[in-house]
């Protein structure tokens, strides 16, 4: 892929950054999770959140409030919100009613671990608790705030982002798909909750409408090009590497970027998205957008 970078994501320590944000986070996923629930669903819950995972999602939202100068306290509870749909959403997409996958974030998937029925109500539960984490019983967080970002976590969860995106893609597998078929599948299945991250981390603060159209152009180039690189991932590397089971794609007859436009082209099409996603940000107006620059590099140039 093309190793060009934008001048201020390269002189941003991403890594540092990086781990000032995730202490919080981790922090706050511990105090939050469940420590006592019926039957053990506690473990299975904690299971498929601790311990793993890029957290480039909770990164995003946190990223986006920095840049509008967003409340760090209805931010830290975004973040850890939007972490919980998306294992949620691991854990139900690898039961063997969907993907069938014995392997995620390196360990065994939660139905291998706990059962199906045991995984499928971690599931629900860790979905419950994302929307509860949006609503504290204090007065901290405005009334307004907090209806906002349940309402954008709703729709990018829902029938019209991953939901909807997971049930073209379980209705695609052996089908040739065009490339506007699979944008839309994509931009449902993974880029909904992405670009949710970027909106939803800017409703922790005040921007103009400008910059909120170009941070949710931002947010909308990157969870595309999170998708593609994914599909060049899958097939370029091992599953030691990537945590999951490598190839899968093609095992289950699956279309993707790579068996549409082929490997040279759809890394084109990730380093075009990159340059999509830089854009945006350069038309936002925003001047604290290093952290959100330096986080598409990373999602385009990652190797897992």
């Amino acid at each position: 892929m093309d190793s060009t970078v934008n001048s201020s994501a390269s002189l941003f320590d991403l890594s540092a950054w990086t781990a000032q944000q995730l202490a919080q986070v981790e922090a706050a996923l511990v105090q939050w999770m469940p420590q006592e629930a019926p039957a053990d669903l506690g473990a299975a819950m904690r299971y498929a959140v601790q311990g793993g995972g890029k957290r480039l999602r909770p990164l995003l939202v946190l990223a986006a409030s920095q840049a509008v100068g967003g409340q760090a306290a209805a931010a830290l509870r975004a973040a850890c919100a939007v972490e919980l749909i998306h294992a949620y959403s691991l854990v139900h997409d690898d039961m063997p009613c969907m993907d069938n996958d014995l392997l995620r974030r390196g360990k065994p998937t939660v139905h291998v671990q706990f059962g199906q029925a045991q995984a499928l109500l971690a599931g629900d539960a860790l979905q419950a608790l994302a929307f509860e984490l949006l609503v504290p019983d204090d007065a901290a967080i405005a009334p307004a705030v907090q209806a906002r970002l349940c309402r954008l976590l709703a729709q990018a969860s829902g029938v019209h982002g991953m939901a909807g995106g997971q049930a073209i893609d379980l209705a695609s597998v052996g089908l040739a798909l065009t490339e506007a078929e699979l944008r839309h599948m994509h931009r449902l299945k993974t880029g909904a909750l992405l670009q949710a991250c970027v909106t939803m981390g800017a409703a922790c603060g005040a921007a103009s409408a400008q910059a909120q159209a170009q941070l949710a152009a931002y947010g909308a180039a990157l969870g595309l090009a999170f998708q593609v690189v994914d599909d060049i991932l899958d097939v370029t590397q091992d599953s030691a590497t990537l945590g999951k089971t490598a190839g899968k794609d093609a095992a289950n007859d699956k279309p993707t970027y790579v068996s549409l436009l082929g490997l040279p082209a759809a890394r084109a099409y990730a380093d075009d998205l990159l340059r999509q996603a830089q854009a945006a940000l350069d038309a936002s107006g925003l001047q604290d957008t290093q952290a959100l620059a330096a986080l598409a590099q990373a999602v385009v140039h990652r190797s897992h």
